[in-house]
């Protein structure tokens, strides 16, 4: 994977060729002092709320004084930055798209950080809503600092003009989403998306599935898209009608999903137990999905919800980490 690859499957890049293919979606230009604002580490004070909180008044004396602690002049008071231009942009793109919207970068949407929204939900109506989970993302925080982070030429990284998308919201189901992974111009592979779950129509529906991925691959996709090794998500609704959802490099930094790498690289064993003997055509793709309930595992997001240090310990990631818990374990039970 070489970084003009990544570069290719930028949203602004892909999105004027396959328009028609795809949801309708606005692009914005991030000016650099909003990114600066998504990138700083301090508290997380939310800018863009067009209305601000208020205040009653006290009701005694008493609590009047209990609250004065806020005139102290050593004491820090946090205000986020405002943006009112940009701000206006964006509400009148979100205006235009429905008044609801999916955000997010150039490569990656923040679905890492829904479990901080109110709605648990990447479904967003004004910038506040964005800036929440924007701020509150690895993935977005990823695409501002290691975009090209699994490639392997050894050229300066480009420059990157950073844009903020905005598609309009639509309530897909998680069990019509699948990933199709494309080698030298050829569909060799499709995953079910979201392969935590079982879906008892995936598995009846196969190879009707794979059938209308390919047809739609070879109608809309093959030999257009600006590389031969690529990545993309489609869509597919209840009429059986495929929609293009995005695009992602071919290799490590797009999640491979029930494949591995090694496979799809090699080539090797991409079928394996999975195809049904002659049901499939012989230069069809594999076609992998969760074949029963007992496989159903959780969330691969959820860990994104823990401090990552206690995320390394369960994991077993970081292994000085768990040398000193151990031994703080240790120093306990002595004490006792």
């Amino acid at each position: 994977m070489k970084k003009e690859h990544v570069l290719h499957c930028q949203f602004s890049a892909w999105y004027p060729l396959f328009r028609s293919l795809t949801i309708k979606s606005v692009i914005l230009p991030l000016p650099q002092n909003v990114k600066d604002y998504l990138l700083d580490d301090g508290t997380l004070v939310v800018s863009g709320r067009e209305d601000p909180p208020t205040h009653s008044q006290p009701d005694s004396d008493d609590e009047a004084e209990e609250i004065q602690w806020s005139d102290d002049e050593n004491t820090a008071t946090l205000t986020a930055p405002e943006f009112p231009e940009f701000t206006t942009k964006v509400q009148e793109a979100i205006n235009s798209l429905g008044g609801s919207v999916f955000p997010k970068l150039n490569w990656s949407a923040p679905r890492d950080a829904y479990w901080i929204a109110m709605n648990s939900s990447l479904k967003c109506k004004t910038l506040s809503d964005i800036f929440l989970l924007f701020k509150s993302s690895d993935f977005i925080t990823h695409d501002f600092t290691q975009p090209f982070i699994h490639c392997t030429d050894d050229s300066p990284d480009p420059c990157i003009e950073y844009e903020l998308v905005l598609r309009k919201w639509c309530e897909l189901i998680p069990g019509a989403e699948f990933r199709c992974f494309v080698k030298e111009n050829k569909l060799i592979g499709i995953s079910q998306r979201d392969y935590t779950q079982y879906y008892d129509h995936i598995s009846k529906q196969k190879e009707e599935i794979c059938r209308c991925i390919q047809d739609f691959f070879k109608k809309h996709i093959q030999y257009k898209f600006l590389d031969e090794d690529f990545v993309f998500d489609i869509y597919r609704d209840s009429r059986g009608k495929v929609w293009l959802i995005d695009f992602n490099p071919f290799g490590e930094v797009t999640d491979s999903l029930l494949f591995t790498w090694e496979e799809l690289i090699s080539g090797r064993n991409l079928k394996g137990d999975f195809s049904e003997g002659d049901a499939l055509e012989q230069d069809s793709p594999a076609f992998r999905c969760t074949n029963s309930e007992v496989t159903v595992q959780p969330s691969p997001y959820l860990s994104y919800r823990l401090p990552k240090d206690f995320v390394d310990l369960s994991t077993g990631e970081d292994a000085h980490k768990l040398i000193d818990f151990l031994k703080l374990k240790r120093n306990q039970q002595e004490d006792d």
